[in-house]
């Protein structure tokens, strides 16, 4: 029999056990749960169990309902159960059976008979239907039971003087039994008498054995032994309420069936014995037939058998405890909430996620390769703020997670989300990463714990607090990990400068040494984490329609499913435009038209078309941009000035020019040369500061044009930013007109950016150009040597400037020592000139030497503007020593920079051109906007210099070259107004006659009207038009008289001006004017052989085509030698030789007749023409010979090959005509 001390030790830890599991049943089973128990206590007295509390089936039959629950704590699940499970309850009133009873004798007793479904009455039944016939009725229903006991009770009292149950406790003492120590059914100190024999409950069965088995204990030695195991062992029933039942154990239920069969088995003998053979003979029979001692030995064996299941369910529970109390442990130590906000942060991105736009990152030959590897393996992907890097990284966690549930071995998985809080400390995700592992390998929980109170035993009291452990820990369980492992790491470039480092080369050293670890890490393209990371390999999630058109329908489905289908589908089509990568900015979009209810199509449309920047937007990069600058204000004010200029930059900028950019918005007024502004340049402080705000960045090539805001909402936030200054001044701008002024903010900052780069002192003494550049640009350039095409090699439509100039001859300004943002500044600071129109305003002063006439400084700002990309061919003609301040704020300032400029400059100045003005219209007109000349024609201080006759004449000069090109871009009518503010001048300075007749020359008819329409107005003015007696008198540059406005008209073939003066009952006078060489307006048609001009003069003067000039040259004369097109001169002639015209007014000679003129020019259908329109006589062009017979009077070499034709053609005619002189021959 085994000591007392063990059965104490067991009796202790069964005791405490129960305790335990109570105390734990009131609390959550969650393994995150803080503790502050410690499993050694529980190890180190698992041996010692404890046998004293009593479980419900060992409660006194005595006892009322109310004391049977009062007996045990139970917890509120346990008595909720024990309810539920009731099937059915008899209750019965019936007297006691003992005067001693501890029950009120005036109060009656009630037996309840629960046949309940728990483990005992589950067991029991089964044990009971087990034995079918072989147990008598009687017992399980009680009858005449109480009779027997009573007799059991008074065996062998009378020679004892005592009861067979108190002898046999006596007897067990002896033996050293400690039944006090035992968990009987029963109370010693009871008598006998007061059991209610029953067995139809195990309680009934189980208190009867026990006091029967007492009763029979001293019959014999050996039995009485085989009594106390027996006493012993009944105890293990009452564990399995909290091992069995709570582990739903079916080996402990069928092992519990067998020991209730061994007990109604004992039971059932027993009663045959008391009732068949007396109570007298109770212990000889006990001995002779051996029954009872068996059916105990097979109990023992049973109960044993119990036991040991008992005992392996209470290593379970033990167990779980303990994981239990290391689940506390080990969230109070890493912090269990941090597991937490993952787990929920991945549930948030799995309802905000579509799969589809995902899906592409699988078909990624460097994802194929990651996922196919056997070894150890990285991936990097990157993304600009707003792409979707996270969204993408929750896609990777569940799909790799699908397809490892069915692989062997499985592999298991760690991801962690960085955002810009703690989860962005190394500390955090290492804990995380723990916290993880732990929960999928619950195995390394008394790993960790071990080494954690070890950690703490070598004087480091927190481990969990130290980056350089948890790394230890994590090397440590990786290396004794032997499956595949997939770490996922989102947002590396929201942790700090020193987390990454840790983190990237921790992760270096695991894929070392874990040869089937494959890590995935997102980020932003930031140059140190790149740096970092130069040897993994990486996939760049760049903007894609079709992804970005995929994001807005999710959202918009999500988010606005009650609009309408046109509503939804304007907000797709817009959005999705729109998008440019950036799904943050859709998500936000969408939730702010959500938020203001927007849902009729027009109020919708309006939003769109206006879409203001959602305010939680304005806030993330708020927030974003004060982390990078650390909330430093040198930094705050770097970083502005950067995201402004990118914010208003006419391109993209390369990371040089953007640099030295900045650091001159950023200088003061002592830097003033190239090498004092290049020890200020900082690229990688600037870059880091915005990087977010950026697109990728491609870091190798400093000098790629690739620099730009990530999205349009940047820009409007860069405008807001600046704009929040004018709220706080008070004032009182609609929206629209505070982003306005906060865009000419910008422009006015980079303009004097620019204006401040080109004024540094080296560019007035160092030519843009070596003499080799100069002569190589004298080159032609794109010659193909084998390449007979010899078409033109310009610029045109068809094709891009980058196209055209791809293989063409470069050159690079930082060579000539002109720095890195000479070629923006020279290329665009004239964009931004033009673009402020409010204060503040540029300088003047540095206008007016940046554009100093005839300076360096100009010649090679100008040359490098013509040339943006730095090809030595130049795009356009720019020659600088055509231009001043002047010219220059004409055609490229805006309004409000000229009219500062000519109410404030003093024009006289060695940097501005003579006659400035003049050539500065000269500029404006070929180039510029002609309105603009207005300005200047009417500014009090030097417009006098274009109220002239010469500006008109440039004007219509342009006008004509403008004219010939198609050019139908300019508002040409309102430089011809300007006519309007000088008719005094017309007429005082007497020029107004010759405007006339120049615009009528160049087919001016603008200029024609709204002289003629002045005419009318103004008599004064309508004498000067029409004057013509100093016509005569004055001659072109080109020796020609000066004719009348119709002359000048005709003269230069303009029909349309011809026909309208031809209306104007004042200018028919002018049709018979003849100039100095006596040539009248059909001498003048003659030249061009208009037809349509002769249809209009013929009709009004007919008179002049008979007029010969001072040569007898006639009109027709002029025709027949015309150099016009033939077809042209062919009806010019007949116009007017069907106009009847009269002989000349003076007698022809041979040489000016027309029909012998056009003989000997060989002109055969002149010829005919004359002779059959005009009626001309052959014999004017013929003669006889000696022969008589009629010939030409001349042959010459123009007639050579038509001679016989022509001959012809007048004999033909002399036939017709009958002449004598023909018939002769």
């Amino acid at each position: 029999m085994p000591s007392s001390t063990a059965q104490d030790q067991k009796q202790s830890l069964g005791h405490r056990l129960r305790e335990r599991l109570s105390r734990f049943r009131n609390r959550s089973r969650s393994p995150l749960n803080d503790a502050r128990n410690n499993p050694d206590s529980l190890v180190a007295n698992q041996s010692s169990v404890s046998q004293n509390a009593l479980s419900p089936s060992s409660l006194s039959l005595g006892q009322t309902p109310n004391a049977r629950q009062a007996s045990r704590p139970f917890d509120n699940d346990a008595a909720q159960a024990q309810l539920d499970n009731s099937s059915a309850v008899s209750v019965y009133q019936g007297s006691t059976l003992e005067q001693d009873s501890p029950v009120n004798r005036s109060t009656p007793t009630y037996d309840i008979v629960i046949v309940s479904s728990d483990m005992w009455s589950a067991a029991y039944r089964e044990a009971v239907d087990s034995l079918g016939k072989d147990i008598n009725v009687t017992i399980l229903k009680g009858e005449n039971v109480a009779h027997l006991f009573a007799q059991l009770e008074e065996l062998d009292q009378e020679a004892t003087k005592e009861s067979a149950f108190r002898k046999g406790v006596k007897y067990l003492h002896s033996l050293q039994v400690p039944l006090e120590k035992f968990k009987l059914a029963l109370d010693l100190a009871s008598p006998l008498s007061n059991i209610e024999p029953t067995a139809a409950t195990v309680f009934g069965v189980v208190r009867s054995v026990t006091a029967i088995a007492i009763s029979f204990s001293t019959a014999d030695y050996e039995f009485a032994k085989q009594i106390g195991e027996m006493l012993k062992q009944i105890s293990y029933i009452d564990d399995c309420d909290t091992l069995g039942r709570k582990s739903d154990s079916t080996d402990i239920h069928k092992a519990l069936v067998l020991v209730y069969r061994n007990l109604l088995e004992f039971y059932n003998a027993a009663f045959e014995v008391l009732t068949k053979k007396g109570a007298k003979l109770v212990m000889e029979m006990i001995l002779e037939n051996g029954k009872l001692p068996k059916i105990v030995e097979g109990f023992l064996k049973h109960a044993e058998d119990l036991h040991k299941l008992v005992q392996k369910a209470t290593w379970e529970i033990v167990e779980d405890m303990k994981l239990m109390l290391y689940d506390q442990e080990i969230s109070r130590w890493l912090g269990s909430g941090k597991m937490t906000r993952q787990s929920q942060y991945h549930a948030y991105l799995q309802d905000l996620r579509d799969d589809q736009p995902c899906e592409f990152l699988l078909a990624d030959a460097k994802f194929l390769s990651w996922y196919a590897a056997s070894d150890s393996q990285q991936l990097v992907i990157l993304g600009d703020l707003g792409h979707g890097k996270t969204v993408l990284m929750a896609f990777l966690v569940d799909e790799l997670r699908r397809r490892n549930e069915h692989q062997l071995p499985q592999p298991k998985m760690c991801y962690h989300y960085c955002q810009d809080d703690e989860t962005g400390h190394a500390i955090c995700i290492f804990s995380v990463l723990i916290l993880s592992l732990l929960e999928q390998l619950s195995g390394l929980k008394k790993t960790f714990f071990d080494w954690y109170k070890q950690a703490a035993a070598f004087g480091n009291f927190e481990p969990a607090t130290s980056i350089k452990k948890l790394e230890e820990f994590l090397v440590m369980a990786f290396e004794t990990l032997d499956r595949p492992l997939y770490i996922l790491i989102d947002g590396l470039d929201e942790c700090d400068r020193a987390s990454q480092k840790t983190i990237i080369k921790s992760l270096k050293i695991w894929s070392q040494k874990t040869p089937r670890l494959k890590i995935i890490l997102s980020s932003r393209p930031q140059e140190e984490i790149l740096d970092q990371l130069s040897e993994m390999p990486k996939i760049d999630i760049a903007s894609n329609a079709v992804r970005d058109n995929l994001i807005v329908e999710k959202t918009v489905e999500t988010r606005l499913s009650h609009l309408s289908k046109d509503a939804k589908a304007m907000i797709v089509e817009t959005l999705s435009r729109l998008a440019q990568g950036s799904a943050i900015w859709t998500k936000m979009i969408v939730e702010l038209i959500e938020v203001r209810g927007i849902k009729s199509l027009n109020p919708m449309r309006t939003f769109l078309e206006n879409m203001p920047q959602p305010g939680q937007l304005s806030e993330l990069y708020d927030s974003i941009l004060s982390r990078r600058t650390s909330n430093d204000v040198e930094n705050q004010k770097l970083a502005m000035t950067a995201l402004q200029i990118l914010a208003i930059a006419r391109r993209q900028l390369s990371i040089v020019e953007f640099a030295w950019a900045v650091a001159l918005g950023a200088a003061g007024k002592e830097v003033t040369t190239i090498a004092a502004l290049e020890r200020t340049v900082d690229h990688q402080r600037v870059l880091s500061l915005i990087q977010p705000f950026i697109a990728r960045v491609d870091f190798r090539n400093l000098k790629k044009r690739q620099i730009r805001l990530v999205h349009q909402s940047v820009k409007e936030f860069i405008v807001k930013k600046l704009g929040d200054g004018l709220d706080q001044a008070g004032t009182t701008r609609t929206d629209q007109a505070d982003n306005d002024w906060c865009i000419q903010r910008l422009e006015a900052m980079i303009l004097e950016i620019c204006i401040k780069y080109l004024l540094l002192e080296d560019f007035n003494h160092i030519e843009l150009f070596s003499q080799t550049q100069r002569a190589i640009d004298e080159l032609p350039q794109e010659v193909d040597l084998f390449n007979d095409n010899d078409g033109p090699n310009d610029f045109t439509v068809l094709c891009s400037w980058e196209v055209w100039e791809e293989n063409m001859i470069r050159y690079d300004p930082t060579e000539r020592g002109f720095g890195e943002f000479f070629v923006y500044a020279s290329a665009y600071w004239l964009d931004h000139l033009g673009a402020v129109v409010v204060w503040p305003l540029p300088d003047l002063q540095k206008i007016g030497l940046l554009c100093q006439a005839h300076s360096l400084r100009m010649d090679n700002w100008t040359k490098q503007h013509v040339r943006p990309d730095c090809v030595l061919k130049a795009r356009f003609s720019f020659e600088s020593s055509l231009y001043d301040p002047l010219s220059i704020t004409l055609l490229y300032g805006s309004q409000a920079i000229l009219q500062s400029m000519l109410d404030n400059s003093d024009f006289g100045q060695d940097m501005y051109l003579p006659d400035t003005s003049m050539r500065a219209a000269d500029q404006v007109l070929q180039w510029g906007d002609v309105s603009r000349l207005r300005v200047l024609f009417l500014n009090s201080k030097i417009g006098y210099q274009l109220r002239n006759l010469d500006f008109f004449e440039l004007v219509m000069k342009r006008w004509c070259h403008s004219r010939q090109k198609w050019d139908t871009s300019q508002n040409w009518d309102a430089v011809f107004d300007l006519v309007n503010e000088i008719t005094d001048v017309l007429v005082r300075e007497h020029w107004g006659n010759e405007l006339l007749c120049s615009a009528a020359r160049k087919g001016c008819m603008s200029m024609v009207k709204k002289l003629m329409e002045m005419a009318r107005q103004k008599s004064e003015l309508r004498i000067e038009l029409l004057r013509g007696d100093q016509r005569k008198l004055r001659h072109r540059s080109s020796g020609k008289p000066m004719q009348q406005p119709i002359g000048e008209a005709v003269l230069g073939n303009q029909v349309e001006v011809v026909k309208y003066l031809l209306a104007q009952d004042a200018m028919k006078e002018h049709l018979e004017y003849n100039d100095a060489e006596l040539e009248n307006v059909l001498y003048l048609a003659s030249q061009h052989c208009n037809p349509i001009m002769f249809q209009l003069l013929l009709p009004h003067f007919k008179k002049g085509a008979r007029h010969s000039d001072y040569q007898r040259d006639t009109a027709l004369i002029r025709i027949i030698t015309s150099p016009a097109v033939p077809k042209d001169r062919y009806e010019s002639a007949r116009l007017l030789l069907e106009s009847e015209i009269d002989p000349p007014d003076h007698d022809e000679d041979e040489q000016h007749e027309p029909l012998r003129l056009a003989v000997r020019l060989g002109d055969l259908d002149m010829c005919g023409l004359l002779i059959n329109v005009g009626k001309m006589d052959p014999l004017s062009a013929m003669k006889y010979d000696e022969q008589g017979r009629a010939i030409l009077k001349e042959e010459t070499d123009e007639n050579e090959y038509v001679r016989s034709d022509i001959l012809h053609l007048l004999r033909k005619q002399l036939a017709n005509n009958r002449s004598p002189r023909l018939a002769r021959t």
